[in-house]
């Protein structure tokens, strides 16, 4: 079925004169540092400004990708050789209704920002990821999911609309009711339809800054699963943690950790719990500062620190599990990878490269137990794992499935890289076989045949279509774009 009709400003006026975004030439990288290159990047601080990107694309013969605060793992964000939009100086709170949490913002104010201002208010994004850096805008063009996506849904379900720039000029105002293809296509559409530069998002009333956490050590797999299970509809947040080097009969060991929102009441003292001084993440770790933290962890970002490691948090979260609920501060439990600045560096200079993959509840144990065996069979065994609960949701290239995502970190060592490539490409082929989906903000291992075994030819088709009538030009890539859907270029 084609596209409907877009209701916008199709005479977009040409951008004044004075509309010139800030420009440098600089290397961009994914967040993984295991892929980048050298680009022009620009800045622009208004909607005009974006405006004048894409004519300056055109007129230079150039690509133009989109980027956020780049914390893409892979190269969603990158365009070697071409231009980059770099959306982080359209960051201002255009409004924020108390009385009903629903947030006015440009598309580069952050999920940090988000929260900050409205936690003292008593409300707490609905979704978000693992950090709390992201843009909004970058957050919906890779509609990011959360701890609790199996209960809310991805953040394109908190989205009401936003306000997309096309290559054109052309601004569009999209919502479930208006535009509602482009609403739909954009959200998850990792930025090749058009900027985000306005968004309308809720967020959820809550009455302390804490939650309830409890921790569930789970000797395999099934177990992790089964309590997933059990759990799903009285817990707020359920997330995973895989000690991938467990094997026999503890093959996919690891630690549920179970919160939920406190009911009104329970919280004596809110106004303390509720004020950002609360929220703040530690200041030092173990005695270190957290800003040094990476430099030790280095000397363990190897098979025989990371098993060590591995071994230690496994057996202290059996003893976690044993003793009561603790409170902990919404910050720190969502954005665990934010308590280690430039945790990332430990990995050395070839980086990381993140898995991800989502199956469906039927096929997904019997999988990911293939996965975990051929990992190590093969000699490489992620050095973090990371287990979700999923539902689906209404956009046109969601990654989102009913049932299971498990996240693997692969540390990049350059001699063994073509190797490491070959055997991601070996686990596809398992989870495409069990009907399974990736995500593109980690993907970076992923050939244009896989997208066509994940999704139906006519959603592809569609997307195709929606992204030439906005963008006849093709101005719109990324290393991302011609890697995946090279076919269609």
């Amino acid at each position: 079925m084609p596209p409907a009709a877009l209701q916008g400003n199709h005479l977009a006026p040409p951008p004044p004169l004075r509309a010139r975004p800030a420009r440098s030439y600089e290397r961009v990288e994914g967040w993984g540092m295991a892929v980048g290159g050298d680009s022009t990047v620009l800045r622009p601080t208004s909607v005009d400004e974006v405006r004048a990107c894409f004519d300056l694309a055109r007129r230079e013969r150039a690509s133009l990708g989109l980027r956020g605060t780049g914390c893409s793992y892979g190269d969603a964000s990158c365009n070697e050789r071409g231009h980059v939009l770099d959306l982080t100086r359209m960051n201002r709170l255009i409004a924020f209704d108390a009385a009903t949490g629903v947030a006015e913002v440009e598309g580069g104010f952050t999920i940090e920002q988000l929260w900050k201002h409205a936690l003292p208010l008593g409300y707490w994004p609905k979704v978000v990821s693992g950090t709390m850096f992201p843009t909004l805008a970058g957050a919906a063009a890779m509609n990011i999911h959360g701890k609790n996506n199996y209960a809310v849904g991805t953040i394109g379900d908190a989205i009401r609309e936003f306000d997309l720039v096309a290559p054109g000029g052309e601004l569009f105002t999209c919502s479930r009711t208006q535009n509602a293809d482009l609403f739909h296509a954009a959200i998850g559409g990792f930025g090749m339809l058009g900027v985000i530069t306005r968004v309308v998002i809720g967020t959820k009333r809550v009455h302390s800054g804490d939650l309830e956490v409890r921790a569930f050590a789970n000797r395999n797999l099934r177990e992790m699963m089964q309590y997933f299970e059990a759990h799903k509809a009285t817990s707020d947040y359920l997330v995973g943690w895989i000690d991938c080097f467990g094997g026999g009969e503890e093959l996919g060991r690891g630690l549920v950790h179970d919160a939920r929102y406190l009911d009104e009441g329970e919280d004596d003292h809110p106004e303390r719990t509720l004020a950002l001084a609360h929220q703040q993440l530690p200041a030092s770790i173990l005695g270190f500062p957290k800003s040094e933290v990476w430099k030790i962890l280095r000397y363990f970002s190897n098979d025989v620190g990371i098993r060590a490691i591995n071994t230690a948090k496994y057996w202290s979260g059996r003893l976690e599990s044993m003793g009561e609920p603790h409170r902990q501060s919404h910050a720190a439990f969502a954005f665990l990878l934010d308590y280690v600045p430039g945790w990332k560096l430990a990995y050395g200079p070839g980086g990381l490269i993140q898995y991800q993959s989502f199956l469906p509840n039927a096929t997904a144990h019997d999988a990911y137990v293939e996965l975990m065996r051929w990992n190590q069979r093969r000699g490489f065994v992620p050095y973090l794992g990371v287990f979700k609960r999923h539902r689906p949701d209404p956009f046109w290239l969601t990654h989102a499935v009913d049932g299971w995502s498990f996240a693997m970190d692969f540390k990049v060592v350059p001699a063994r890289r073509a190797e490491l490539w070959k055997h991601c490409a070996e686990l596809t082929e398992i989870v495409l076989g069990a009907g399974g989906k990736f995500y593109f903000a980690k993907d970076l291992v992923i050939a244009p045949r896989d997208v066509q075994r994940m999704f139906p030819a006519e959603r592809l088709d569609a997307f195709v279509a929606l992204k030439r009538r906005l963008d006849p030009d093709g101005l719109l890539q990324t290393d991302l774009w011609r890697r995946v859907f090279q076919p269609w270029c």
